[in-house]
């Protein structure tokens, strides 16, 4: 062999392992059996978080989310004696504004429990190394059948007159809300639509389970809020000419269902949103159109605060983007035999 065909072969080698996927380079490795599902997290700084680890074609697969940011699946960098170590972005409140860095995030199964450790170049002390463990989810019910469930008489969540049964998620933020004439006003002075800010999400002081919930809002052009079933599942408040479509559009469970059509109202008109959560199935009615029937939500979204699909958690109505306004809150929870 001559030294240039040498050459040739030795930089076709180089290019096949780097083109070579995770799987093959680690097929005599698996993921532990019992490392696999969705977990609800439980982070030293008390943040909200989820996990999902799968085996796919053979490799792992990992989304991750601390509170906002993409979830990913996120690169996995390494995979040694069973643990799984990936990069992940996380944002958070600095004193300049909101501030985002990459952390290095290892998973792994230690004496039966989930073991984990975020790693991360930050001044405050508390998020250089996050620890963490996990409770795994149970696996997803049957569709329910909603002709057979029972819900109680529809009460108020909201008297019209002032904020009674409802609190700021985070005390240390600005408080936009009021009440107005009826209304659930948030004012704030921010048009863009990116996630976190100075002002605070409203939520329920009471927790609820599965539930059937009306509520109207009114939203501007170009504005941008949500409703989360139990703290943990957002219906997208946008209009219907939102550059927000599809799986982030009105009528979406944001980020994880789509509405089957756009049944939206311009900016500035009154909207109606009917939410049913049962069994981890959701149910959206906006503007009187069925939107999605009963579908699986598969995880929490971007920016709950409860992770867990097991507990009940509260209403809340994102204020921490822009203005927007509510009213006509009923809320029937779901009566067991």
């Amino acid at each position: 062999m001559t030294n240039g065909n040498m050459k040739t072969r030795y930089l076709s080698l180089s290019i096949a392992c780097v083109l070579m996927p995770f799987g093959a380079i680690h097929a005599e490795k698996s993921i532990p059996e019992d490392l696999i599902g969705d977990w609800t997290l439980y982070l030293s700084t008390k943040e909200p978080a989820w996990l999902k680890v799968e085996e796919i074609n053979g490799d792992p697969v990992v989304h991750m989310r601390v509170h906002v940011q993409s979830a990913g699946p996120h690169k996995i960098t390494g995979f040694e004696k069973g643990r799984l170590t990936f990069d992940m972005k996380i944002k958070r409140e600095g004193v300049g504004g909101p501030v985002v860095k990459t952390n290095t995030v290892s998973i792994g199964m230690k004496n039966g429990r989930l073991n984990g450790l975020i790693a991360g170049d930050w001044e405050e002390k508390e998020y250089r190394r996050i620890s963490f463990t996990g409770k795994k989810f149970p696996p997803m019910p049957p569709k329910p059948d909603l002709s057979k469930v029972r819900f109680g008489h529809p009460r108020a969540l909201f008297n019209g007159m002032d904020l009674s049964g409802w609190e700021l998620d985070n005390p240390a933020k600005k408080n936009g809300w009021s009440a107005e004439e009826g209304m659930l006003v948030n004012e704030s002075p921010k048009t863009d639509f990116s996630s976190t800010g100075s002002l605070g999400n409203l939520q329920t002081v009471e927790n609820f389970e599965d539930f059937w919930l009306h509520i109207e809002f009114l939203i501007e052009a170009n504005r941008n809020s949500g409703v989360y079933l139990r703290g943990m599942y957002e219906a997208q408040v946008v209009d219907r000419d939102s550059r927000m479509q599809g799986l982030q559009g009105v009528g979406a469970i944001f980020s994880r269902i789509a509405p089957s059509v756009n049944a939206g109202k311009e900016p500035g008109e009154w909207q109606t949103y009917d939410l049913t959560l049962v069994d981890r199935h959701v149910t959206v009615v906006l503007n009187g159109v069925k939107v999605i029937d009963n579908q699986p939500v598969e995880g929490p979204t971007g920016g709950a605060i409860n992770t867990d699909p097991t507990k009940a958690g509260p209403i809340l109505l994102q204020g921490d983007h822009t203005s927007v306004k509510y009213r006509n809150i009923y809320l029937a929870p779901v009566i067991e035999d």
